[in-house]
């Protein structure tokens, strides 16, 4: 046997390897810029901060599988970010407490809400909500369309929502839904109002 095509086959499996080497490092780059540094997280307000507003909670009804809105009055702080965080853990109340129509453990919550870049919001939930979710397709994507369509029914400007289980991208909440990458706010819209209209 030659060696040149050895050399030649050598020299491809280098070329790939590089190419390899330099994707995984630019997706790595890409996930460190869209999740949030997680050292030192702000405080949130605690609720009853700020006045009480009328505002609007996406609601999601495992039987029969339907997304409402629910007008609620809040007290809510005037700070975007802790406004958001107030917003999702008036949602998750509505979910732990008795006799819900979404049932969620009491220990899920949402551990902080951050807006990363124009457009862009990330969740930052805990292991309680994603482990504690009814496992199945409709019931994980009532709890993403929900969360998501809180959030834009009463703060302008965002695009797309990415979310987090203790500060770590993972792929699903329990198996269904996927939340390995940011969700385009249009197409959650789309989902809402067929769910909103069953």
């Amino acid at each position: 046997m030659s060696s040149r095509p050895f050399l030649l086959l050598l020299s491809c499996l280098f070329v790939l390897t590089i190419a390899m080497s330099l994707y995984v490092w630019q997706l790595r780059s890409h996930a460190d810029a869209v999740a949030p540094t997680l050292a030192a997280p702000q405080a949130v307000a605690p609720p009853g901060a700020g006045p009480a507003k009328r505002v609007t909670l996406c609601v999601a009804y495992d039987n029969p599988g339907v997304l409402r809105s629910n007008s609620v009055s809040l007290p809510l702080s005037s700070e975007r970010q802790r406004r958001a965080a107030e917003l999702l853990r008036a949602l998750l109340n509505t979910y732990s407490a008795k006799d819900s129509p979404h049932p969620l453990p009491n220990t899920a919550e949402v551990r902080n809400v951050y807006f990363v870049d124009p457009g862009l919001v990330v969740i930052d939930v805990n292991a309680a909500l994603a482990d504690g979710q009814t496992s199945g397709v409709l019931a994980e994507e009532l709890t993403v369309t929900s969360l998501v369509q809180t959030l834009t029914a009463n703060l302008e400007g965002i695009q797309r929502v990415k979310i987090l289980v203790d500060g770590k991208e993972r792929s699903t909440l329990t198996g269904h839904a996927d939340v390995s990458g940011a969700y385009d706010v249009s197409q959650v819209s789309a989902l809402a109002k067929q769910l909103s209209s069953q």
